[in-house]
């Protein structure tokens, strides 16, 4: 599984918040549906070559095995998710409280609108051991990114867990489930989600105004017609 972009990813969006159509190769777009509805180990690969129009050999043209196209989708998302979190985070600057906010409602947003990718994760027990170190290795990273944000706050006051590594891990998760229950036609947009999500996260790391709701910077702040940047993509 390499590490290198192919035709087979997501084209870099033009800004973090921004998501157009998904860009996947016909055969991952059916892999990724197939295993939503039936599971990795309930898929077969005759299935998927199936659901594609093409014979099995044509498909093992393209892809080697079922764990090729598991391990593909998965670094293709958890790549997209980190473009978009580094972003997020330069484009914030220096200051822990920006950056951390920005982080999350960048990975709230992906959980959002990437919801058939993202709901990929739960497969990760699926994966051989060297695709899941690979990337376990890549999911760690962002986490690290999270948590050397909350240090920086923490040095500067800004947060005050106590346990920052766990604080971490808890918001993660938090952002992840929203991959779980996220509907486009629900009460909530997704913007409207990721505020949530960044008052519930400042929260948990321990910031004072996530009670009152300071803390939101003004940027999650902006009207609903200027904060959605693309239609929702559904699942």
């Amino acid at each position: 599984m390499s590490t290198e972009p192919s035709q087979d990813t997501t084209a870099p969006a033009q800004h973090w918040r921004s998501y157009g159509p998904l860009t996947l190769h016909p055969i991952l777009v059916h892999a990724m549906d197939a295993f939503n509805e039936q599971g990795y180990h309930g898929t077969s690969v005759r299935n998927i070559a199936g659901r594609v129009g093409v014979t099995v050999p044509a498909l093992y043209y393209h892809y080697e095995n079922k764990q090729a196209l598991l391990a593909t989708l998965l670094e293709t998302s958890i790549k997209d998710v980190l473009d978009r979190c580094r972003a997020a985070a330069e484009e914030a600057g220096a200051d822990p409280l920006a950056r951390f906010c920005g982080m999350v409602e960048s990975i709230v947003l992906y959980m959002a609108h990437r919801r058939s990718l993202a709901f990929l994760d739960t497969e990760i027990r699926s994966l051989e051991p060297h695709n899941r170190a690979r990337y376990v290795a890549l999911r760690d990273y962002l986490q690290h990114m999270l948590l050397d944000t909350v240090e920086a706050g923490r040095a500067e006051g800004v947060f005050t867990t106590p346990i920052p590594a766990d604080a971490v891990r808890a918001v993660l998760v938090m952002c992840q489930g929203v991959a779980n229950w996220f509907r486009p036609d629900g009460p909530l947009t997704a913007e409207e989600v990721a505020e949530r999500h960044v008052l519930l996260s400042l929260g948990t790391v321990g910031h004072p105004g996530a009670v009152t709701g300071d803390a939101v910077p003004a940027l999650l702040r902006r009207p609903a017609a200027t904060r959605d940047l693309a239609p929702h993509t559904a699942r």
